[in-house]
């Protein structure tokens, strides 16, 4: 992949704009992921790698919604009760039935196949029945109760698009059509490091200057929930040499090196340099609050993508970014998370040209707080608010009852 120019590599140079950012995901990565056929228990959160074409119809056949009777709807008085004889019985999982005669009910019960001819289900609760038939109040309407065949999918139908992460549902569905097994994507390998001389594993002592290191285990935990396979590379000391050894080694095993920290301009940052040293930068500084300094590059045709160090800065940016290139890579299609219209309950004020996240707790009225404690390393902000709302590029000035976009907490996770 060759290096792009772009004056968002210099800093104080103008930053790219995270739509920006995606569309180069877009166009410069492919998938990269192999296809393996895994049993269906084993399927879910799995990309689906090829369109499933429905090979029978959902439901096979016609058949009773409720407990009742089947009859002709034409065989029924339109204003006063109709007193028809039973003909048979079917009870679901019994094979169909003959046909019914002209001015008979067929007792049916919930799930079973339409006899041939009724077209019409009337409620057991809507009957009453009598030694000599049931007698039906007058009032219902043509096919009702009734789960025609196909009418949830039919065959040779499009049931689910190649790229899609299985879901619980999904799985049901798969099952419903005779699937046991399904193709799909082998799981990403992604290198995980943080970096820093200042970081340290729990449960070493904490000497001073020291922090334990948050962003590892938070980001190792968003990968594993996505069906990655997390190879951890612990963390990398504040050493040019061994930053660009130690990635270079990691990037011949992995889809994708992720890092947090390294990446912004201070002299212990060594991340970005490494990239630009051994392989070749995409695009740094992302139009973005918290999480400017984001780099993506490539190693000897391995993406690496280098996230800050701050945790809420690392959070934002691997949803905007690294999850659209983790989706691309593993052949996926990108769903991001919805937003939902609150109002403000504070004024705010932003620079225009970034895209700005930022920590709400929300309320039975739906209107929006700010969470009270702001900043990159904040991470009970990411812990006790409700929401982030996201502030467009444009917009420089809010006031208290203007509409915003908020994206639950919950959401950033899945």
């Amino acid at each position: 992949m060759p290096q792009l120019s772009d004056d968002c590599f210099a800093f104080g140079g103008v930053l790219l704009p995270i739509a920006q950012a995606q569309e180069r995901i877009e166009a410069l990565y492919a998938c990269s992921a192999g296809v393996e056929t895994v049993a269906l228990p084993a399927a879910l959160g799995r990309v689906l790698a090829a369109d499933v074409i429905a090979p029978l119809s959902l439901p096979p056949l016609t058949n009773s919604a409720v407990d009742g009777y089947a009859v002709y709807f034409d065989d029924l008085a339109p204003a006063q009760p109709t007193l028809l004889p039973i003909h048979g019985r079917t009870a679901a999982g019994e094979a169909p039935a003959g046909r019914v005669p002209r001015g008979h009910a067929w007792r049916i019960l919930t799930g079973a196949v339409m006899p041939e001819g009724p077209d019409t289900v009337l409620m057991q609760e809507d009957c009453t029945l009598l030694p000599e038939g049931v007698l039906i109040r007058p009032g219902i309407g043509r096919g009702a109760n009734c789960r025609l065949a196909g009418e949830d999918i039919a065959v040779g139908d499009l049931a689910l698009a190649a790229g899609r992460r299985l879901s619980p549902p999904d799985l049901g569905l798969l099952a419903a059509l005779g699937q046991h097994q399904v193709a799909v994507r082998v799981k990403l390998r992604v290198a995980l490091f943080s970096t820093g001389d200042e970081i340290t594993d729990p449960p070493a002592p904490l000497r001073p200057g020291k922090v334990y290191d948050a962003n590892r285990f938070m980001l190792g935990a968003l990968l594993a929930r996505i069906g990655v396979v997390v190879q951890d590379h612990g963390i990398l000391p504040d050493d040019p040499e061994g930053t660009q050894s130690a990635l270079r080694a990691a990037a011949a095993g992995a889809d994708l090196v992720l890092t947090s920290g390294g990446v912004s301009t201070g002299e212990a940052d060594h991340v970005r340099a490494a990239i630009e040293a051994i392989g070749a930068l995409t695009f740094w500084r992302v139009g973005i609050k918290p999480g400017r300094p984001v780099a993506l590059g490539e190693l000897n045709g391995t993406p690496l993508l280098g996230l800050p160090g701050n945790p809420v800065a690392a959070l934002v940016t691997f949803v905007a970014i690294g999850r659209p290139l983790l989706d691309r890579l593993a052949g996926a299609r990108h769903v991001p998370p919805p937003r939902f219209p609150l109002r403000s309950g504070f004024a705010y004020r932003k620079k225009p040209g970034r895209r700005e996240f930022v920590g709400v707790l929300v309320g039975a009225d739906g209107v929006v707080q700010l969470y009270p404690k702001e900043g990159a390393g904040m991470i009970t902000s990411l812990t006790e608010s409700d929401a982030l709302m996201e502030l467009p590029e444009d917009l420089t000035t809010l006031a208290p009852g203007d509409t915003v976009l908020c994206i639950p907490m919950g959401l950033l996770h899945g």
